[in-house]
């Protein structure tokens, strides 16, 4: 299997697992050798697999954690091809990921089988670098816990929380990558400057022009399919909420969805740069999954209005059925003071925030026109069914889709 070269330009690591150095493990339904008829399945998982201590994720997976044993049933159970992990910490050596990949998804979880991805990318995340400026506004630059993190780069308590990382089958170029977590956020045309009500702007000229968009990064992974290449264009935006009446969160995340639907539209953009300094949009032929934790419902929550209608409505994203489960509707009937009020479908929803603010749809996987898919889920099980005991480990449920070549 060929080992995928390495970038340093995006501190890329992509690896083989080294569980073993056997063959990868295809899906247990799916035995047959891969051809482009055959269906591949594209994931998104916000995993929580965080920590507030610098390396705590490290010593946790270390240690043996609970949490990430049913992460990694879920995607045993699921067995995606292509998969975002969200909130899984970021650390140099990629030693978090080396031990997820060894003793978590390389050793059966709850009576399903290993699995092996033979590639894998994660780099640096804006969360937690601190940036040198007051970007709360409170008259201080830094500090510890809260403070920290509300004046670096990203909302994070150590540099690389919240990080991503993504999982494939298939070779992953690393050399092509592209990398956004540089790009400066007032260099984007009309771009959505937090002001207060009366109209003055939060941010000072000389911090607004050096804030960065991305809150954790923006990345165009490509990779070679048996349907040939396919950009997974992943990030995670910030939460639209957590500030104040100049909704600068809000405005941030509506602005870092934006990114992805500027970046597949046409036209020259001189000013969509990646942090190697390559300016331009995605080839006009090119297909893409854009894949995620949005932070973004089509229709409840405190997002901006139409945040995530910039991708599910953008001519060059396919229209299919909305990925739902069973198992959300019922989870919303346990909290109907919450969910009562919304108007999304229940049986739509990817995360579950409890009994104050009820169940969303924030993760999504949105394939481009010249894909076909040919069934889709969010992996949210009813009492009782396989895998409903392993949702205590994170708010979010994984989102899939399985992707063929159009006849």
């Amino acid at each position: 299997m060929r080992m995928p070269s390495f970038s340093a330009a995006c501190l890329a690591l992509l690896v083989l697992t080294g569980c073993s150095g056997t063959a990868e493990v295809r899906p247990a339904a799916r035995t047959e050798p891969v051809t482009p008829a055959m269906p591949l399945r594209f994931a998104t998982f916000n995993t929580s697999l965080f920590d507030e201590e610098h390396g705590g994720l490290v010593a946790r997976l270390d240690e043996g954690d609970q949490d990430a044993r049913r992460i990694a049933a879920t995607i045993q159970h699921q067995r995606p091809d292509v998969l975002l992990l969200n909130e899984f910490d970021y650390d140099p050596q990629g030693r978090a990921a080396t031990l997820f990949q060894q003793r978590y998804l390389g050793v059966g979880q709850s009576g399903q089988q290993p699995i092996t991805y033979p590639y894998r990318y994660f780099a640096e995340v804006n969360t937690g670098v601190p940036s040198g400026l007051d970007l709360d506004q409170d008259g201080r630059v830094g500090g510890e816990g809260r403070y920290h993190g509300n004046d670096a780069w990203g909302y994070g308590l150590h540099p690389g929380q919240y990080g991503m990382l993504v999982l494939s089958m298939h070779p992953i170029d690393a050399d092509a990558v592209r990398s956004f977590r540089l790009l400066r956020w007032s260099t984007m045309p009309g771009a959505r400057e937090p002001k207060f009500p009366d109209g003055r702007p939060f941010y000072p000229a000389g911090v607004w022009s050096q804030l960065r968009l991305s809150s954790k990064a923006h990345w165009d992974v490509p990779i070679d399919t048996p349907m040939g290449r396919i950009h997974f264009l992943v990030a995670h935006p910030t939460p639209p909420v957590f500030d104040g009446p100049e909704r600068r969160n809000a405005a941030r995340n509506h602005d870092e969805i934006r990114l992805w639907a500027e970046y597949v539209s046409p036209g020259d953009k001189p000013w969509l740069c990646d942090d190697a300094g390559t300016c331009g949009g995605l080839a006009a032929d090119a297909r893409f999954v854009i894949a995620g934790d949005y932070n973004a419902d089509p229709a409840d929550g405190g997002s901006l209005p139409g945040a995530i209608h910039q991708l599910l409505e953008h001519p060059r994203v396919l229209r299919y059925a909305t990925p739902r489960s069973d198992g959300a509707p019922a989870d919303a009937g346990v909290n109907p003071a919450a969910n009562a009020v919304h108007k999304s479908s229940p049986a739509h929803d990817t995360a579950s925030f409890g009994a104050r603010n009820g169940n969303y749809r924030v993760d999504y996987v949105l394939p481009s026109v010249g894909l076909a898919v040919q069934s889709s889920g969010v992996f949210w099980p009813r009492p009782g069914e396989t895998g409903v005991e392993w949702l205590d480990a994170t708010d979010h449920r994984m989102v899939w889709a399985d992707l063929a070549a159009p006849e």
